[in-house]
Parts: structure tokens; C-alpha cells; sequence
């Protein structure tokens, strides 16, 4: 039996394989270093400017954390999870695509969590593992964070994952998420209520759109041609200074992954959201966040790939300058 390997997956049990377990029974923290950016190797990087501490924290796939006074040196890494061995991602779960939120006073921990040790079934010959959205809270931007209210948010029989946080036109706080293609066979971006403390979920999961309803990605289909990429991957909201709602997301062309936007129609995450035309970023990057700076610049942060000396792919975090200003977002430089 061919099984194909989800490319979050296998970069996971690389990360798994280099540094020491993220769960609560093994504490250990990785040997500290200060780097400057182009010189860490993550995926999905997250960065959270923290008013209270004038710090910037950066998390991401990996789960472990990275703080910077500038944004150019960075110190690190360090773990800053802690789980239940008896909930259901287990002591030692893999983490992906974590973001940090400062919300009301306490910092929100929202990441994709997988527990390789529970199999919810086999989709055209993948094997899915049990994987969701979920979030933790801590108190300090680097205590530990941990779970602190349901014991799942998102649905168990499918697998979820990249949620992030948004708080709508309604006044009610909200995740919005991905359905993973390699279960659905077309990624799915959705959001879900939330409750106000954010400590579980309320109602059902939306659809907001899905893979298909790219203009700009693609893939070879079964008979050979080219059609839509299946990846739906790394939601963020964000408000231009018009008021303008409008979502980055990323997916790939062919084989370059590649970063798109999309616009809601009605300015609430009901949509219906309009596709731009054409990528957002340059190829090869993608999974962004935006965040303003202490001195008011608007920034993107996102991951690229390369290859290294052994011939692997790794995953290095990079900044884009934009601008909010009118209707759209604008990538302003590299």
C-alpha cells in the first residue's frame, strides 16, 4: 500500500528528531542561542509584539518560542508547553502553526495539535491521525501555557488545523481554521464561534470557502491537467484603513508554495469572499501573519524554503514591510 505523507508531517519528525520533546514530562529546555533570523530554521512563524513587555515573541511550528528586542537578533528557543498526558493530544503531541494572542490581559496559545498515536481512519490511502485546533492560555508571554477549558473544540472525526483568532463585526470572538485536504480532498477554510473567554466552542463549524474556489493555485490533476490546488493553508484577518476585511491564505503552484488574499464582500467573515486574481508575495513564500511594530510599521511575517548542504528542505522566517493604507493589502519590499 502507497501512503502518501502530508510535507507538514515529515517536517515535523525532523523537528521531533533534532530537538527534545515539547511535553509535560520531559522539561528540558534546548540550548539557548541568539541568532538573527535568516539563520532559525521554522515553519509558520508567528511573531507577537507584546506591549506590556516591549519584547517580540515569535512562535511557530515546533511549538517552541523566540524572543527579540528588535526583530533582527533573536534569542532561543525555549519550551513554553506544558500538556495532560490523559487529554486527548497526550504528553508529547506535535505542534503546528502556533500563534501567540494578547487578549484582555492574558496570552492565548492557538495551535494545530496531532497525536500520532490516534488514527481516526484512511482517506484514499492516507492514514489520518487524530489532529485539531485548540487553544492554551498562560498568564506571562513565556510561562507555560497550558489547556484550560473543553476538551476539544473542533470536531474529533476529522482533522483540523492552522487555526488563528479573529474577533468580528458581532462582537463575539471567533477561530477560523482549515479542514485538511488530505481528508476532505478539497482544504476547506472555516470558522467556528468560540465562547468569551475562549475556553471552548460554541455551535458548529461554517464554511467560509474552499480550495477550489482559487484562481491562482494549481496542481496536475488524475487525467494530467492542470486544475486547482487541493491546500487550504495558514488563515489570518486583518482590516485595511478603509475598514476593508480581507483574509491572507496560502496554497501551492505546482511545486512553489505560494501565499494568496482574499476580500469579504460584506466585511463580516460570512463573505462571500472574493478571490484576488494573483498571488500576494513572491513565490516560494507563504503561511503569513501581520503585526505592527512598536514604531507603527506594518509588518508580514512568513516562511520560505531552501535546501541545505545534505540536499533537505528547510524552512527559514522572513519579514515583509506592507502597507494597510486603502482598500488592499501591499507588499511593500523583501
Amino acid at each position: 500500500m502507497t501512503i502518501t505523507v502530508n510535507p507538514k508531517t515529515l517536517l515535523l519528525l525532523v523537528l521531533l528528531a533534532l530537538l527534545p520533546s515539547v511535553g509535560a514530562s520531559a522539561q528540558r529546555q534546548p540550548a539557548v542561542r541568539t541568532l538573527p533570523l535568516d539563520s532559525i530554521r521554522l515553519s509558520d512563524p508567528a511573531i507577537l509584539a507584546d506591549p506590556v513587555t516591549r519584547m517580540y515573541y515569535m512562535t511557530g511550528t515546533g511549538g517552541l518560542i523566540w524572543r527579540s528586542a528588535d526583530l533582527r537578533l533573536w534569542e532561543g528557543p525555549y519550551v513554553v508547553t506544558q500538556f495532560d498526558e490523559h487529554s486527548w493530544m497526550g504528553p508529547r503531541p506535535m505542534i503546528w502553526a502556533a500563534e501567540l494572542h494578547l487578549i484582555n490581559g492574558r496570552y492565548y496559545y492557538f495551535a494545530t495539535f496531532t497525536n500520532r498515536d490516534m488514527l481516526i481512519g484512511t482517506v484514499r490511502g492516507n492514514v489520518i491521525e487524530r489532529r485539531a485546533c485548540q487553544v492554551l492560555v498562560a498568564d506571562q508571554p513565556m510561562e507555560p501555557y497550558r489547556a484550560f477549558g473543553d476538551a476539544t473544540y473542533l470536531p474529533a472525526e476529522r482533522p483540523t488545523l492552522d487555526g488563528t483568532y479573529w474577533r468580528d463585526t458581532d462582537g463575539r470572538p471567533y477561530m477560523v481554521f482549515c479542514g485538511e485536504w488530505l481528508y476532505n480532498w478539497n482544504g476547506t477554510i472555516e470558522k467556528i464561534q468560540l465562547k468569551p473567554d475562549l475556553s471552548g466552542t460554541v455551535g458548529e463549524p461554517t464554511v467560509l470557502f474552499r480550495a477550489s474556489d482559487s484562481p491562482w493555485s494549481r496542481e496536475n490533476g488524475d487525467d494530467g491537467r492542470p486544475t486547482w490546488n487541493k491546500v487550504t493553508d495558514g488563515p489570518w484577518l486583518f482590516r485595511t484603513t478603509t475598514g476593508r476585511l480581507g483574509m491572507l491564505w496560502t496554497s501551492w503552484v505546482y511545486d512553489v508554495y505560494t501565499q494568496g488574499v482574499a476580500y469579504s464582500a460584506s466585511g463580516t467573515l460570512d463573505g462571500p469572499w472574493i478571490q484576488e486574481p494573483e498571488p500576494i508575495t513572491p513565490p516560494n513564500y507563504g503561511h503569513s501573519m501581520l503585526f505592527q511594530t512598536f514604531e507603527g510599521q506594518w509588518m508580514m511575517s512568513v516562511h520560505s524554503h531552501a535546501t541545505d548542504a545534505r540536499g533537505r528542505t528547510i524552512r527559514i522566517p522572513h519579514l515583509f514591510k506592507v502597507s494597510l493604507d486603502g482598500d488592499k493589502l501591499t507588499v511593500m519590499d523583501n
